[in-house]
């Protein structure tokens, strides 16, 4: 299992700095039996020449995931 500080982004390990906007994702291990859900968090915003934040890379990386994993 891979740890994640509270103030690191879960998707490119940088700090999140205060007063940069943030999402956080509620995270449910059934293997961990009752213990409290973790959280990744993730930059909401653009850094300067990208086509997207963290967040929605993310998002975006999941959905080729779910959709390769359809297609097989």
């Amino acid at each position: 299992m891979v740890a994640y500080s509270a103030n690191e982004c879960a998707y490119c390990r940088s700090a999140i700095l205060p007063g940069q906007r943030w999402v956080r994702e509620k995270i449910y291990d059934p293997s961990l039996e009752g213990r409290d859900a973790n959280y990744h968090r993730y930059h909401a915003e653009l850094f300067a020449g990208e086509l997207g934040s963290c967040w929605e890379k993310y998002q975006m990386e999941k959905e080729v995931t779910r959709s390769a994993a359809r297609a097989a």
